[in-house]
């Protein structure tokens, strides 16, 4: 990519520059705004999002696009479109999920998210000028406006693709399994992606829009464990006559030496662009209707993030020898399994996809392309790369400025339009510069 030029079209040809800015010219804050408030307001938990799958494959049908639902199961599926090239050049995804982290009602919700459910964590979008809050009104449902826009902007200038374009919308990104009532266990964990990859929608190159403006070519995996910490079934009435072990209390001691020991596996494993953490995410063991007992077990499960050069396999046996020197140490006679494995990916950063993100980033900040390590999230990126598939990914910073307090909730449910126009452009510029060229360009050097 050479040549200067206008502002974030620096290192793109004169046709490529036209082609851009003609598509940009259909990104505005008024549809931007009008795409994320349509999404916030349909319900997508894990595991329902055929609702708002819907909603997207109308949207898209309706700008032009050939548009899709792909349904998982009779609560579940995907959207897709494709603007079809003329089949001399890669073909690019632009993907993003679009399942939200938590639900939006008191049932699911309360008391785990906090007391009470605040008006951003429900699925119903609120305007604040140029923010927009409600449940996932960032991550995800910003990032997949934010490709929405890219597609029919796309479509709308009538860019003459060489390659196809696909706009790809996966259910279940979300890292969880079922939900109470669900239809499948594995609803989540990127079960959407791998359906759409599955079912013949596949491409050359993919670029995941999630949050973090920077461009990322590696990312953590993760491995589950319930560990299984035991205790004596007795009775508060006797605990000062017949023997006495509470699971519950030993659960506590487990949970802390673990937390100690997180920390320590985060600097060994620290490396490139991520950090892998891990936590006790939650605990589970006797019979709340029934507070005069302790019970004979109690499990926790844990989340340990691995990079990309870390097997699930060599996961599992570091944890499980950190597992072994807590037993050791406190004669707590605690246990382990690995009950989910997905691996962490890396896309080699001389590949097409990763050499035009950073040149778009690059000129569109004006300087050079700015890595964000100490990573610990896993994306959908990982399904894509893990099948073979050359992915990268770029999105939006979290909002800092606003006049609301920022917490985590906040963050996943606050979305600035100027940053989604900002990002949008990048998705276009990007998508240009790929499904306009031949596909020995793109397999070869830069241009």
């Amino acid at each position: 990519m050479t040549g200067g030029g206008p502002a974030g079209l620096t290192g793109l040809d004169e046709r490529r520059g036209a082609w851009v800015t003609d598509a940009w010219r259909h990104i505005t804050a008024d549809r931007l705004r009008e795409l994320i408030i349509g999404l916030v307001d349909v319900p997508s938990p894990t595991g329902d999002e055929g609702p708002l799958a819907a909603h997207i494959a109308e949207t898209l049908g309706a700008a032009g696009c050939d548009a899709r639902v792909q349904p998982v199961d009779d609560r579940q599926a995907n959207a897709w479109a494709r603007l079809t090239g003329d089949g001399t050049g890669p073909d690019l995804m632009l993907y993003a999920p679009i399942d939200t982290l938590t639900v939006g009602e008191e049932s699911e919700d309360v008391p785990w998210i906090g007391p009470e459910l605040r008006p951003d964590m429900r699925p119903r979008a609120t305007v604040h000028g140029d923010l927009v809050t409600g449940l996932g009104a960032s991550n995800p449902k910003g990032h997949a406006a934010c490709v929405m826009m890219a597609a029919e902007a796309i479509r709308r200038s009538g860019v003459p693709l060489t390659g196809d374009l696909v706009a790809a919308f996966g259910a279940g990104g979300m890292p969880t399994n079922a939900r109470p009532g669900g239809v499948r266990y594995n609803t989540g964990q990127g079960v959407g992606c791998s359906f759409l990859l599955e079912q013949g929608v596949w491409t050359d190159y993919a670029v995941i829009a999630k949050p973090g403006w920077t461009v990322s070519w590696d990312e953590v995996g993760l491995v589950w464990f319930e560990v299984t910490v035991p205790g004596l079934h007795t009775y508060v009435g006797s605990r000062h006559r017949l023997p006495y072990d509470n699971a519950i209390a030993n659960a506590g001691t487990v949970a802390l030496r673990l937390e100690e020991w997180f920390e320590k596996y985060a600097l060994r494993h620290t490396g490139g662009t991520v950090a892998p953490q891990g936590v006790v995410a939650s605990v589970r063991g006797g019979w709340p209707r029934m507070a005069a007992t302790t019970p004979a077990a109690c499990t926790l499960r844990v989340d340990l993030r691995i990079g990309p050069d870390t097997t699930p396999m060599r996961a599992k046996r570091e944890f499980l020898a950190a597992v072994d020197a807590i037993r050791e140490d406190t004669g707590i006679d605690v246990t382990a399994e690995m009950i989910l494995a997905i691996p962490g990916t890396r896309t080699d950063p001389d590949s097409w996809v990763c050499r035009s993100a950073i040149a778009g980033w690059e000129a569109l900040e004006d300087r050079p392309h700015e890595v964000i390590r100490g990573n610990s999230g896993a994306t959908d990126a990982n399904i894509l790369r893990g099948r073979g598939v050359p992915t990268v990914r770029v999105g939006m910073p979290k909002v800092t400025d606003a006049p609301f307090e920022i917490d985590f909730s906040m963050g996943m449910n606050t979305v600035d339009v100027r940053a989604m126009e900002r990002l949008t452009r990048h998705l276009v510029r990007t998508a240009v510069d790929t499904v306009t060229r031949t596909r020995d360009e793109v397999e070869g050097e830069p241009s």
